[in-house]
């Protein structure tokens, strides 16, 4: 399985929010570290993080990639 650190995580959703901004659309993939996450899977990272956080009150720290 593939995971990122909570930094790695964070710097794509800035980079997503980045591209989101100057483009008015959500990009097909993000890069990471010479990795390519598809918008499905980035989505769904997201909305796990965002879960975890509202049920544990704190970020995790790595996060899996599907």
């Amino acid at each position: 399985m593939n995971y990122l650190t909570l930094k790695e995580y964070r710097e794509m959703v800035d980079s997503i929010i980045d591209f989101k901004n100057e483009n008015g659309v959500m990009p097909e993939y993000a890069h990471v570290n010479n990795r390519r996450i598809s918008r499905k899977s980035y989505s769904d990272m997201i909305e796990r993080v965002n879960k975890f956080i509202l049920e544990m009150g704190r970020s995790p720290k790595t996060v899996e990639i599907n």
